[in-house]
């Protein structure tokens, strides 16, 4: 098969509005599906035991099986993410939907909602990504650092060589640094700009409270004098970014 690099899949999504991954995670690279929910705040208390009984019943294990994170910062606070994977697209042919899913979806989930939103894909990036240290229980990085980034298409040929700099300079930092880079499978515009996101995972608040230590293993990594061009040149490369803290809602998500 012939080999596609990220950066001209990353100009194909924005002409042709295709998804856009590197061959070499064709196989093997998690994708989730995710909706952002604005809640009835009058009806939490009820939304809250629907969802964790929707999803205890209907998405308790295996690809279709749903996690839900609380957004505690950024634009969209106080609003809900409802996720379900990791899954592959021949997973959604089978998702549930009969047998009183949907139904209950819609009288018990939706009736508590005012709106809902940001119905996405993301795939993650395996060869960038630091992720080996993640479980299969969220509870263990209960607490996501999100941080969106709108690609400039001018530049978007080099999204790769500025990601690959950011994941070798984490990859070489002290300590345990899970950290994942994750594309947005289909096309999002220039108004709505949610191409790519980048997650640290973190497994309490008080590890935001610690000295930063990117910069100086960038220093050591690649070179001080490399600084400021990779400064300038993700300018170029990012149009915009902007930030979320998620925490994980174990009640909610019916584990």
């Amino acid at each position: 098969m012939k080999k596609i690099s990220i950066s001209y899949l990353l100009t194909a999504m924005f002409l042709l509005g295709i998804a856009f991954i590197s061959n070499a995670q064709e196989t093997e690279a998690p994708m989730w599906e995710s909706i952002v929910l604005t809640p009835d705040n009058t009806k939490l208390k009820v939304l809250s035991e629907n969802m964790r009984a929707h999803n205890q019943k209907y998405h308790k294990e295996g690809p279709h099986k749903a996690t839900v994170y609380n957004i505690s910062s950024g634009p969209d606070i106080g609003k809900i993410v409802w996720m379900m994977g990791p899954l592959k697209y021949a997973h959604l042919d089978s998702r549930p939907a009969e047998g009183g899913h949907d139904e209950d979806w819609r009288d018990n989930i939706m009736a508590y909602v005012k709106k809902m939103q940001h119905g996405e894909y993301w795939k993650g990036d395996v060869k960038l990504s630091n992720t080996d240290m993640l479980t299969d229980d969220p509870s263990d990085y209960p607490i996501q650092f999100i941080r969106y980034w709108e690609v400039n298409l001018e530049h978007s040929h080099n999204v790769e060589a500025m990601l690959t700099l950011i994941s070798k300079t984490i990859k070489a930092m002290d300590g345990n640094n899970a950290w994942g880079v994750y594309y947005n499978q289909f096309r999002q515009g220039t108004k709505i700009g949610r191409h790519i996101a980048t997650v640290g995972f973190s497994k309490n608040w008080a590890e935001f409270d610690e000295a930063p230590r990117f910069k100086k293993t960038f220093f050591s990594v690649h070179g001080e004098d490399k600084w400021d061009a990779f400064l300038r040149n993700m300018d170029q490369v990012m149009d915009n970014s902007w930030d979320e803290i998620w925490v994980y809602d174990k009640n909610m998500s019916g584990d």
